[in-house]
């Protein structure tokens, strides 16, 4: 096996001063193969550990912020007061880059932690690889089309699109939401009660879960490995038991949302001849989408997708393909989201599972995913490929993944 599918050691809650070192000796060592950060701030976060109340739910936790502008963000100053430590931010795309799913970090192009020649996915490309390659148990991340959970999926990591409108956002489109990545939905669990400022212990959701599983949404073109990867891990989250899927009704679809999200970003006016049109149109595929929406959580609480319809693309560029098909839909709707990890291709991508319930539901939706990341899903190991025994012995490895042991367990 490769050096870039190595286990590395686990991120340990430690005393405050020790865990930002070791948090920062990490990022020496890995960052400069992988180039997920922008900007480390070494002496600062090492005084602001030194100083941090050890009595403080996160102290000493140490944490990356999205891109130049992260450490403003809400979610950013919410840990702060939890006692967490920011110690760098993270790569976005470049200028210039009119697509989103790489990063330019202070050291180069940020490359995905298990396969170099492949993109991470973005925009939140260098908070998924920091997380993956443990060199930050947690990064923040915002999400206007699948910014969090594409790179999430992509990098075998836990990321979550709040629900639009939950928490403050720069996006006037309303289209972006913060979201957050970290190495296991568990963690992520516990630090968004502090972003949320809501520290009541919910009632466990009971299990299995209702749910339904809508392999491409209706429109999506899915690479047939991606799909077969998703499909095996629903299967097995519910021969686990944690859900039960609806087998009663016709396939879920949605309209495709693609000229919507445009239109919507691109604020089409109805005044200015030629977009009169696209206007009435993206806003009839947005109450159409709601109101299917609207009636499948009525009576489902979970809806089952492909966090992306293709594995990750190398560093060229997406060509024609859309990695966003199967996520923007829920930034038009508002809709929280969650990207876990299902497995891998045979050729070592890794491939997430979408997770959405009705707006507001975080809490609901990240107790789901705990209950599947603690089921027994087997076969969602990463394997050696030849394009992964290719690459250079200095990359550093991702954190192995809980929702993929090596090996079945009882």
């Amino acid at each position: 096996m490769s050096a870039a599918l190595e286990p590395v050691e686990p991120v340990v809650p430690v005393e405050p001063v020790v865990s930002v070192a070791e948090s920062l000796a990490r990022i020496g060592r890995r960052d400069p193969a992988l180039h997920a950060f922008l900007d480390v701030w070494g002496e600062e976060a090492r005084e602001r550990a030194a100083r941090v109340d050890p009595e403080l739910p996160l102290a000493g936790t140490p944490f990356a912020v999205k891109g130049p502008t992260g450490i403003r963000s809400y979610a950013a100053g919410r840990l702060i007061a939890a006692g967490a430590v920011p110690v760098g931010s993270t790569a976005v795309p470049g200028p210039g880059t009119y697509w989103q799913t790489w990063g330019q970090g202070r050291h180069g192009r940020t490359v995905n932690p298990y396969r170099a020649d492949r993109t991470p996915g973005g925009s939140s490309a260098g908070s998924a690889v920091a997380v993956a390659a443990g060199m930050v148990p947690l990064a923040t991340g915002s999400d206007g089309a699948g910014s969090v959970r594409i790179p999430a999926a992509w990098c075998g990591v836990f990321g979550l699109k709040t629900t639009n409108g939950l928490l403050p956002s720069p996006d006037r489109t309303g289209l972006a939401s913060a979201g957050l990545l970290a190495r296991t939905a568990a963690q992520a669990r516990r630090y968004l009660r502090w972003v949320l400022d809501d520290h009541a212990e919910a009632a466990p959701v009971p299990l299995p879960v209702p749910a339904v599983y809508a392999a491409d949404l209706g429109f999506a073109d899915v690479d047939p490995q991606v799909a077969a990867v998703v499909r095996a891990a629903v299967d097995r989250l519910e021969a686990a038991g944690v859900i039960r899927l609806d087998r009663r009704r016709r396939p879920f679809t949605l309209l495709d949302p693609c000229e919507t999200w445009k239109a919507i970003r691109g604020g089409a006016r109805p005044d200015v001849q030629g977009e009169q049109a696209a206007a009435v149109r993206a806003a009839e595929v947005r109450a159409e989408n709601d109101r299917r929406l609207d009636s499948l959580f009525a009576r489902t609480p979970l809806l089952l997708t492909p966090a992306t319809p293709n594995r990750p693309h190398g560093h060229e560029g997406p060509g024609e393909l859309y990695s966003t098909s199967l996520t923007w839909a829920f930034n038009v709707s508002g809709h929280p989201a969650a990207s876990i990890p299902a497995g891998f291709t045979a050729d070592g991508c890794p491939v997430g599972l979408q997770l959405v319930t009705e707006r507001g539901t975080e809490a609901v939706l990240l107790d789901i995913a705990v209950a599947a990341e603690a089921a027994p899903l087997c076969g969602a190991t990463a394997p050696a490929t030849a394009a992964a025994r290719a690459a250079p012995a200095t990359a550093p490895a991702p954190n192995p993944s809980p929702y993929g042991p090596r090996r079945c367990r009882p």
